[in-house]
């Protein structure tokens, strides 16, 4: 006897459907594009996945995706601060001396300069 495909819902798909669109409206209202508002929310993940872990993985890097060809993205927890960054939003600079990453406000007010590539 041949199988039958099982019918997908329609609530299903337009369950999704609305949860699609109240993303954008969200990225919309906060005047973000589109890959900074799923940057955002990756963040956000983090947070939550990572809770106390925070402090022991300071100064890591958790991710890297490819954006296109050219750019690569950095996820990653600044060592001062414990703030989960992307390197494309608060910048990424690496201490020379002990190896752990810094976001550009922290690496400025620590006095450290990004390395020469």
């Amino acid at each position: 006897m041949a199988r039958v495909k099982k019918k997908t819902s329609t609530a299903k798909l337009r369950n999704a459907s609305a949860l699609d669109e109240q993303n954008q409206d969200e990225a919309e209202e906060q005047g973000l594009a589109s890959d900074e508002a799923g940057r955002l929310k990756i963040k956000k993940n983090y947070e939550e996945l990572l809770g106390i872990r925070v402090e022991k993985l300071k100064g890591r890097v958790l991710n890297r995706e490819k954006i296109n060809k050219s750019i690569d993205g950095i996820y990653y927890i600044c060592f001062s601060c414990k703030r989960i960054a992307h390197n494309l939003d608060e910048g990424l600079v690496e201490d020379p001396v002990s190896q752990v990453n810094y976001c550009a406000a922290c690496a400025k007010e620590k006095g450290i300069k990004a390395a020469a590539s």
